[in-house]
């Protein structure tokens, strides 16, 4: 590293000795990036308010330190005029307090906007860390080439800002930075710059993908995902569960659907495909990169169970992928699921581990993400606020999926023509309409339906005595329907065994899967949350493409 030395020199032309060993240092710093960290702009370059400054180096192992002296002399340590630490937005407006006041610090991020005028101009600067900006204050008097450095800021240029946090006589923040230093760090084209100072549409925002983080919306839901993930995480590692990282690339439908995507490294041309001999209309996989046909997994839960069956209790967290040409609301071709899989554990168990884990990660954001839940009630749902308190704070109805028939039918035979399904029976598969009525009319809160008939379930399910239902069970909350799906597996081996062909399921291909029930097995079960649907529900926002970064969806694979 550097020690870099600021001497102020007398007003005098300097000699060619100081501006050669000014050049040296730009050139360094320049290479080394340390000349936007710790130099304001007037620091190496001449203006009629900054006197040209003489840079003495002497080599240090530990830090780069910025001293100003009137005196000719090398100045002592103690009189060392450090560069101020970065500070997050997040932290002065949100985090900070009044002992903040009259620290001088660094705040770099990007003008949301900027009024300017002859003699002084007002940032909002933003980086992420919050809704809201901070706002800084440029004088002209202290801010070297203002008029210069003012023309580059526009909407989007990124800045590098040193100054001092003041108390704000504005209304609408707390606080605000007066600045001693302005550095355009990355200018921005205000003609071509897609974002401008109004509300965009949401689809129009999915265009320029990479962009949209910058707006109020995609930069809100950023944060409460970034705090799920986190309180998901934490709430696994605290009930002593194992985090396992199940493979992306798989043989196995553990649905059984069929919507998978295929993982091959065969020709494109169809005429250089081989061909099982024989047989001209089949492709031979086994010349293929893994000997046999390949796809992106649709879920972890079998690596889960295999993983339970060892461990006791463990969980993934990871994407998953589902060929369906659907183009709703509410389906991604790639998306994250969260499956917890616990031995020694029934049907009873696995709700209440859902349960727990749902209040824990709500109740983490409506601590954590307050500001931006403010924001999602104001613009996008009403009853936001309301409807995730009163999730945490009440208990979780139950009622088994005979009853839940029994109580549709009722309510539906008042008025057929209100309902766009309205025939239900048992075997029915519960449509949206049907699920919102039993968590938000029938019961106000959120609620597990249990005990499904086993036709429209897979085929891992635990069958029950009955012979007519399985030991599954969907959890319902108001706003969306249903957010997690899970069972009891089946953990006996000839009923598997029997299931797998009642599916049309080659046994052979879940060989490894059948040998946990054959060695070992043990009543287990385990759930999956779609996060993408769970971001949806706790922000309000409707359409689950706002919900990731980056949707892929029939058709779209752009960014």
């Amino acid at each position: 590293m550097l020690l870099l030395q600021l001497q102020e020199i007398p007003a005098a032309a300097p000699s060619k000795r100081v501006l050669d060993q000014v050049r040296i240092i730009a050139t360094l710093c320049a290479r080394t990036k340390l000349a936007r960290q710790h130099f304001p702009p007037c620091a190496i370059q001449s203006a009629p308010s900054c006197r040209p400054p003489r840079l003495l180096v002497s080599p240090v192992s530990t830090s780069t330190t910025l001293y100003a002296s009137s005196s000719t002399a090398a100045p002592s340590t103690s009189t060392a005029t450090t560069v101020p630490a970065r500070l997050k937005v997040r932290d002065i407006l949100i985090n900070g307090d009044d002992s903040l006041i009259g620290q001088r610090v660094t705040v770099k991020g990007w003008t949301r906007t900027i009024r300017s005028q002859k003699t002084f101009s007002f940032i909002e600067i933003n980086d992420g860390s919050s809704l809201g900006g901070l706002q800084v204050v440029a004088d002209a008097e202290k801010v070297c080439d203002y008029e210069a450095v003012l023309s580059k800021i526009h909407t989007g240029a990124a800045l590098g800002v040193v100054g001092v946090i003041k108390a704000s006589p504005g209304k609408g923040q707390k606080y605000e930075v007066a600045a001693e230093s302005v550095e355009v760090v990355g200018g921005c084209d205000p003609e071509a710059y897609p974002l401008q100072k109004k509300r965009h549409t949401l689809e129009f925002l999915r265009g320029i993908a990479h962009l949209r983080p910058r707006t109020n919306t995609l930069a809100a839901v950023a944060r409460v995902r970034s705090a799920l993930a986190f309180a998901t995480h934490k709430f696994f590692q605290e009930q002593g569960f194992y985090y396992l990282q199940s493979p992306i690339i798989t043989a196995s439908d553990c649905e059984g659907a069929g919507e998978m995507f295929r993982v091959t490294t065969l020709p494109g041309k169809v005429s250089e495909l081989p061909r099982v001999e024989g047989e001209e209309d089949r492709i031979d996989y086994s010349q293929d990169f893994f000997g046999a046909p390949a796809y992106l997994t649709v879920s972890g839960q079998l690596s889960g169970e295999a993983y339970a069956c060892a461990m006791g209790d463990v969980y993934t967290f990871g994407p998953t992928f589902r060929a369906e040409n659907s183009q709703t609301t509410r389906h991604l071709a790639e998306f994250n699921m969260i499956e917890p899989e616990m031995a020694f554990a029934d049907l009873q168990d696995n709700m209440r581990n859902a349960e727990a884990y749902v209040k824990a990660i709500v109740r983490h954001v409506l601590k954590e993400c307050e500001e931006d839940l403010a924001f999602f009630e104001k613009f996008y749902d009403k009853t936001l606020m309301a409807r995730l308190k009163t999730l945490v704070s009440e208990s979780f109805a139950r009622v088994e999926y005979t009853e839940a028939v029994r109580l549709l039918q009722e309510e539906i035979a008042k008025d057929r023509g209100a309902w766009q399904f309205p025939d239900v029976d048992f075997g029915t598969d519960l449509q949206t309409e049907h699920e919102r009525w039993l968590c938000e009319k029938k019961f106000q809160r959120a609620t597990f339906v249990y005990n499904y008939p086993r036709e429209i379930k897979a085929f891992y399910m635990r069958d029950n005595e009955d012979g007519k239902t399985v030991a599954a069970m969907d959890l319902l909350v108001p706003g969306v329907g249903e957010l997690i799906g899970g069972s009891q597996r089946e953990e006996r081996l000839g009923r598997l065994e029997a299931k797998l062909e009642e599916f049309g399921l080659d046994k052979e291909d879940y060989w490894w899967y059948l040998d946990l029930r054959r060695f070992g097995s043990v009543p287990h079960s385990g759930y999956g949350l779609g996060f993408e649907r769970l971001v949806c529900y706790v922000t309000g926002v409707e359409n689950i493409r706002e919900a990731i970064a980056f949707p892929r969806t029939p058709g779209s694979a752009t960014f």
